[in-house]
């Protein structure tokens, strides 16, 4: 059996190439995929239970389907951090803490959205922090839908704004964050997100060699990670 992971999405009714190729990857998933992951970012932001998810009736209703053949497992990203538990039993999706430990063919997984990685990047920890509260969230979710979405854009508009003005180092992972992990949790593999950095790096930590995956995004291109037994494989593509 095969296992899937993805992250970053940024589902949007902006982007509506990408939500139908989204639609037919998992229409079209292979038969041998036990298990989809989806390691954040599914959504470019939602703002609640009530989230009209504008253009993405389509998009909803294959992953339902889905759900009925595959387990699909989600974890929160740092735009789609307000889905609840009610929605992902909606979806028929179930929700992964963030980090996760995921075992299987005696392979120890770690699995992380990557943004609590970026350390060095004091002004998002500061944001991160704020928006995962659980009083933030509380005032948010009290707010009205129209309200609720248009601080959504405006938090959209300011990260890339921020971002444009940061260097390519402070955006991406601290190491001794990652190290910290390796120690805490020794896995032998460690799959994340974020950072829209796709690669893969080998760590050497107390003599044991440690292999992370960085997922990539699905704005031009497409990106998807496949475990097999006790093999990986990436299969990537420009988005027409």
């Amino acid at each position: 059996m095969a296992i899937d992971f993805i992250s970053d999405l940024h589902l949007d009714k902006s982007r509506p190439h990408v939500n139908k190729y989204f639609v037919t990857y998992i229409n079209n998933i292979s038969k041998d995929t036990s298990d989809l992951f989806i390691l954040g970012d599914l959504f470019e932001y939602w703002v609640g239970d009530d989230d009209p998810m504008d253009g993405l009736k389509e998009v909803k209703s294959s992953i339902i389907e889905l759900s009925k053949k595959i387990k699909i497992w989600y974890m929160h990203g740092n735009r789609d951090f307000l889905i609840s538990k009610k929605i992902c039993d909606s979806l028929g999706m179930k929700e992964l803490t963030d980090p996760f430990i995921y075992e299987t063919n005696g392979l120890r997984i770690l699995l992380l959205h990557g943004d609590s990685l970026c350390t060095d990047d004091i002004d998002y920890q500061k944001f991160r922090s704020m928006v995962r509260s659980k009083e933030w969230q509380s005032q948010m979710l009290s707010k009205s839908l129209d309200e609720r979405l248009k601080i959504a854009e405006d938090f959209r508009k300011k990260s890339a704004l921020a971002n444009s003005e940061k260097s390519e180092e402070i955006m991406d992972v601290n190491l001794n964050e990652v190290n910290k992990l390796i120690h805490k949790y020794n896995p032998e593999v460690i799959i994340h997100g974020h950072t829209h950095r796709p690669n893969i790096h080998n760590h050497l930590v107390d003599n044991n060699h440690i292999s992370r995956y960085v997922l990539g995004d699905w704005y031009d291109k497409f990106f998807i990670l496949t475990l097999k037994t006790r093999r990986f494989t990436i299969t990537k593509g420009k988005l027409k």
